[in-house]
């Protein structure tokens, strides 16, 4: 699918952006699914002062996105109309430790700050070490891993909003709840501070090693997969619920529900966004079916269906 290209119309409205627009660029490469359609526009501003210029010049009826490492997202066969932006790491990817404090651009891997923190001495930030996103995806969704989560350690967060306001949120103004934030979706996340304590740099290192060897011993991060695909509902996993409904292993087209840990799912190498999307939607009438429960949606889905 191509959208009309409004990259010139852009360019010519904001005589002083210093970002790059690009017209129907592909997104599948974006994504750790490797599966999608193209974004009309993709916008990777400067800075954070380029970013709040676009945003304050950019006509409102068109959509925004973001898009960070792509590792918990589904983009779909038709492609995104209207604005994906990607904060790129060379501008908002910085990481820096002072005293028991780690500063993240949103950009940054969250694995680049619990190494950071490691590195200072400052405990508290290892479950960092096994979330496969970045910063900014953390402030939305609340990521958290091995019993931690982004709300245990932020202090505060700045993002930009659809009018380029600049905005600084406390902890409190989160609104933080299992897997999500009550911050207007709207607002892009530009960087974030979080704290910790002082610790003994061989304590934090052993627990960063098992956080590693969890990863690789239960999941399946060497396949082209969304991380965990649903939220486990209070008192029970997801995955022993797909489990319980016969889903280890499920496969439609070139999607398949991961044989070693059931709430992945993998790209198996041709499938497209539609069979990732179908897949999971099969599991969550199969677990209704068979348990009663309902899955919700961890990953997020995006865009148009071929």
């Amino acid at each position: 699918m191509t959208f009309p290209d409004i990259t010139s119309d852009l360019k010519a409205a904001m005589p002083q952006l210093r970002g790059r627009l690009l017209a129907n660029q592909s997104l599948a490469e974006l994504t750790w699914f490797r599966v999608g359609g193209p974004a009309q526009v993709l916008f990777t501003p400067a800075d954070e002062d380029d970013l709040a210029y676009f945003l304050k010049h950019l006509p409102k009826e068109l959509p925004v996105y973001v898009v960070g490492v792509g590792s918990n997202l589904i983009v779909r066969d038709g492609g995104i109309s209207g604005v994906v932006i990607r904060l790129a790491p060379r501008a908002f990817g910085e990481t820096s430790a002072q005293g028991d404090t780690v500063t993240a651009g949103a950009a940054a891997l969250d694995k680049r700050v619990a190494e950071t923190a490691a590195s200072a001495n400052i405990g508290g930030m290892e479950f960092f070490f096994g979330i496969p996103g970045t910063v900014g995806g953390a402030l939305r969704m609340n990521a958290g891993a091995n019993g931690r989560e982004t709300k245990d350690v932020l202090t505060e967060a700045v993002g930009i909003g659809r009018d380029g306001t600049r905005h600084v949120f406390s902890n409190a103004d989160m609104k933080f709840v299992y897997r999500s934030s009550g911050v207007d979706p709207q607002i892009i996340f530009t960087s974030a501070r979080f704290r910790g304590t002082i610790s003994s740099p061989e304590v934090i290192r052993a627990r960063m090693n098992e956080v590693q060897t969890h990863r690789e011993t239960a999941q399946p991060i060497r396949e082209k997969t969304g991380g965990s695909t649903f939220q486990n509902p209070p008192g029970n996993s997801a995955w022993k619920l797909i489990d319980a409904a016969g889903c280890r292993g499920l496969r439609v087209g070139g999607a398949q529900v991961s044989e070693m840990h059931c709430n992945f799912l993998i790209n198996t190498g041709n499938a497209t966004g539609h069979d990732i999307e179908t897949l999971g939607e099969t599991v969550r009438e199969r677990v209704k079916a068979n348990s009663g429960i309902e899955l919700h949606w961890e990953i997020k889905r995006i865009g148009i269906p071929a």
